[in-house]
């Protein structure tokens, strides 16, 4: 890789070596996906010590701009907003704790999908109330499974995909998947399977009757039990507490 001839060649920071690599990345001079050149190779580059190149290193992979995986050399790449999303929801666990950070996701997953209800019942087309339909066909069929989390997870996606906001679906498959991994236990699974489906149930037939009223109060009162069980998690501050079948 050619060097970059705007870092001189005393005492070089790690953040213009940073920047440095992140300019060869942009304008194609590294490409990505390609492996990065090695520690030595870069503090012969920029007559830096390793300690200054691993610094600068960490800065980019805190930006997005390197992917370092165990046992592997770093490879080049760009910021992504799945990427992006991902660091934002660690940071969100790491100031509130897991389950006050839970019980905000859920808050925030219910402003999400009642607003996908409002939308989906007012403009979803064919292909996308067809969609919907499969996802309530298949979690109608895992009821009493461990296969039902997925297929419940599958209905509120084909749900907000309706809304056609990349932003929106990405927050979407990457807050609520951890919410269900990580949610509360329940006495009664299959009651709560069972309850859950026939919620999902009216939600769709609120959607079909372009009942707008219909199809956001059922939904935001679907998703209050998931919220109120976190709630009550956080209140109970003990993982060993089984909440009620919400």
């Amino acid at each position: 890789m050619r060097g970059t001839e705007a870092i001189g060649t005393s005492r070089v920071s790690s953040d213009a070596i940073a920047e440095a690599l992140i300019a060869d990345i942009k304008l194609g001079r590294q490409v990505k996906g390609d492996p990065i050149p090695t520690e030595r190779e870069l503090s012969d580059r920029f007559e830096a010590s390793r300690p200054t190149v691993r610094a600068a290193l960490s800065q980019m992979q805190l930006r997005g701009y390197l992917d370092a995986q165990p046992g592997h050399r770093p490879r080049a790449t760009s910021p992504s907003l799945e990427r992006i999303l991902l660091t934002a929801a660690d940071d969100i666990r790491e100031v509130l704790g897991d389950i006050e950070a839970g019980a905000h996701l859920e808050q925030m997953r219910q402003f999400i999908e009642t607003g996908a209800a409002r939308a989906a019942t007012m403009r979803a087309d064919t292909v996308q109330l067809a969609k919907l339909r499969e996802a309530l066909e298949r979690n109608s069929e895992t009821i009493g499974t461990p296969q039902f989390a997925a297929t419940d997870i599958s209905f509120h996606r084909a749900l907000v995909s309706v809304v056609g906001n990349p932003i929106l679906l990405s927050l979407h498959d990457m807050f609520v998947s951890r919410l269900f991994a990580e949610r509360p236990s329940v006495a009664d699974p299959l009651g709560n399977d069972k309850i859950s489906y026939q919620e999902h149930r009216a939600i769709y037939g609120a959607i079909l009757d372009g009942d707008v009223a219909a199809a956001t109060d059922v939904i935001e009162a679907h998703l209050a039990r998931s919220l109120r069980r976190r709630l009550k998690a956080a209140a109970l501050e003990s993982g060993g507490v089984t909440t009620d079948n919400v």
